[in-house]
């Protein structure tokens, strides 16, 4: 039930930011625009990122059995993945939310396929990882 809760609460909000903003709602836009010196309209991505940050602090304080850590991976293997994930959003022009989410419901080709690819790529890096790591 939480999940279909969360996925209306999704759509809800890229929605309203289509609606009333006239943006898609790609995190890695959104940071990037941010980051470039040229953007002139970094107000509302600051809010926006604002609000990612303190909705997961609060949900934590809601919630916070869901944020239990279920890994043995190391540190490293986070930060390795962190850099992997931004590197591949540079590569596929955009990230999940970008045209997993608002992609996909608006039917554009490039968007399922990128999702797709996305899939695709976390489960064969999976996979491999696990090979090498000798626990598959």
């Amino acid at each position: 039930m939480e999940s279909v809760i969360g996925g209306m609460l999704i759509g809800a909000a890229v929605s309203i930011m289509l609606l009333f903003n006239g943006r898609i709602t790609g995190i890695s836009g959104i940071v990037s625009g941010l980051l470039d010196t040229k953007t002139l309209d970094k107000n509302w991505r600051i809010l926006f990122l604002l609000g990612l940050i303190i909705g997961g602090f609060v949900f934590k304080l809601v919630h916070p059995q869901s944020f239990t850590l279920i890994s043995n991976a190391k540190t490293m293997d986070f930060i390795i993945a962190g850099f992997l994930v931004g590197f591949g959003t540079l590569m596929g022009n955009g990230c999940t939310s970008g045209h997993g989410v608002c992609g996909i419901s608006r039917m554009s080709i490039r968007s399922i396929t990128a999702t797709v690819s996305f899939i695709a790529a976390g489960a064969v890096s999976v996979v491999l990882f696990k090979l090498l790591r000798g626990s598959l």
